[in-house]
């Protein structure tokens, strides 16, 4: 076989070689009137589509070094998508087998990818306290003991995932920018990234570069009580029955100066900005970040440098940032013009004109039938010991009176769930909502920007129309 010798950049013995060495592009029109310049660096240019080729081929190679992974062996991962996708593909090119563990809110782009690159993809369900059978780090353990010559990759407490960040995220940034960068925004999710880029540019800089952890509103990262949102592959959920909330050992968050906390509607308008005025079609968590970017420089002058993290592309995510009818289900901005009235139009201002009612996951098969009442259907959601508004990916399905027959009253209401309730958003046309729930009759669940905000009956919306 004849080996090339380049002559010129840009030419790689293997898929591995070409991890790294992402552009760094300027924001011009979504930045208004901000006086700093702000640079986004594209890692969905990696070969693998994101920022985590990175952490998994550093990951892999710490393995194959200590002897952990050896010749023919099954790398296994829990992750939201992108770091099975980085490891699937470096796998591939070793002659590994791969399984890969996800949530079921992962959008299907992602697990279609996944299977594209040969590797085995066990879907579970998200909403699953730490520790229980179901949760994606006890499914992907018991993969391990059960296979011979498995390897457990645990991005979220291998060292090896901020050690590839202060390796080469942090070093390009600092060369790229002359050493002129003023402030590093990230999103923290396992925490690598903006743990092992922040170490080295603080490091580089003596001290001075500023480093900005972007997180979704709800994450515990940045304070809030860990409800779930709509963001993948950033922040960390707190389940309302786990007893111990663990942090990533790749997060340190010394590191990090300031978190800007980024609710799901920010981020959204954010990458629908990006792509229709900046060309950039970028992921969800891209979207967080640059929120957050946009947010920091705003107070800034024009001799600060920010450099914000973009971790993938967005076209893994056409089936939901960019697709009006999820958009739309949610009561998040659509992309393009809506023609006729919308849900909101129809039903006013649902938030204040409607009580939701709803029945908490761990109430009793009697406290239900009494919160039911005389309503033919309510919202089963997570039970929290705070209050606050339940966001819609935190249903588990709904309650009914038929459902409910003949049920032990003393029974925990979770176990006599019936099919969810159909979600229509407050920006969703009210003609596409009639034809997707023409074949139902009864409650409909209202949503604005994510959350629950009424429960009706289906001809309230179709009077509209």
């Amino acid at each position: 076989m004849t080996t090339v010798t380049p002559s010129t950049a840009g030419v790689f013995d293997s898929f591995a070689d070409a991890v790294g060495n992402t552009p760094l592009v300027r924001l011009n029109r979504v930045v208004d009137d901000i006086r700093a310049t702000v640079y986004v660096k594209l890692e969905y240019l990696n070969p693998g589509g994101s920022v985590k080729d990175r952490a998994a081929l550093f990951m892999l190679r710490a393995a194959e070094e200590s002897g952990e992974l050896r010749p023919g062996g099954t790398v296994v991962e829990a992750t939201s998508g992108n770091t099975g996708l980085g490891l699937a593909a470096l796998a591939a090119a070793r002659g590994y087998r791969t399984i890969v563990v996800v949530p079921d809110k992962v959008s299907q782009e992602k697990k279609a990818l996944l299977r594209a690159h040969g590797a085995e993809v066990i879907v579970t369900p998200g909403l699953r306290p730490v520790d229980h059978p179901e949760h994606l780090r006890s499914v992907a353990l018991r993969l391990v003991e059960e296979i011979p010559g498995a390897w457990f990759a645990g991005q979220y407490d291998n060292p090896a995932n901020p050690a590839a960040h202060r390796a080469t995220t942090g070093p390009e940034i600092w060369s790229q920018t002359g050493g002129r960068i003023t402030h590093f925004v990230a999103g923290v999710g396992t925490g690598g990234t903006i743990t092992g880029t922040g170490e080295y540019l603080k490091e580089a800089s003596g001290g001075t570069v500023r480093v900005i952890g972007a997180d979704p509103e709800t994450s515990v990262y940045g304070g809030g009580d860990g409800r779930v949102w709509y963001i993948e592959a950033v922040g960390h959920i707190l389940h309302p029955e786990t007893e111990t909330d663990l942090w990533p050992d790749s997060y340190h968050r010394e590191v990090v100066d300031s978190i800007q906390r980024i609710p799901d509607v920010e981020s959204i308008r954010v990458l629908h900005r990006l792509a229709k005025e900046e060309g950039l079609l970028l992921g969800g968590s891209s979207g967080t970040a640059i929120a957050a970017a946009l947010r920091t420089a705003r107070g800034l002058g024009p001799e600060d440098v920010v450099v914000v993290v973009a971790p993938d592309s967005g076209r893994a995510y056409l089936s939901k940032y960019y697709s009006d009818e999820w958009l739309g289900s949610l009561g998040f901005p659509l992309t393009g013009a809506v023609e006729g009235p919308t849900v909101g139009d129809v039903l006013g201002d649902p938030v204040a004109s409607d009580a939701v009612l709803t029945v908490p996951s761990r109430a009793t098969v009697a406290e239900a039938r009494e919160l039911l009442g005389d309503a033919a259907a309510l919202p089963v959601v997570l039970q929290r010991s705070t209050s606050g508004p339940t966001v819609a990916s935190e249903i588990l399905g709904a309650v009914t009176g038929a459902g409910l027959a003949g049920a032990p009253a003393d029974d925990v209401v979770s176990a006599h769930l019936s099919a969810a309730l159909p979600l229509a958003g407050t920006t969703a046309p009210v003609r596409e909502v009639i034809a997707r729930i023409a074949e139902h009759e009864g409650p409909v669940v209202i949503t604005h920007e994510g959350r629950i905000v009424a429960v009706v009956d289906s001809a309230r919306i179709e009077a509209g129309s």
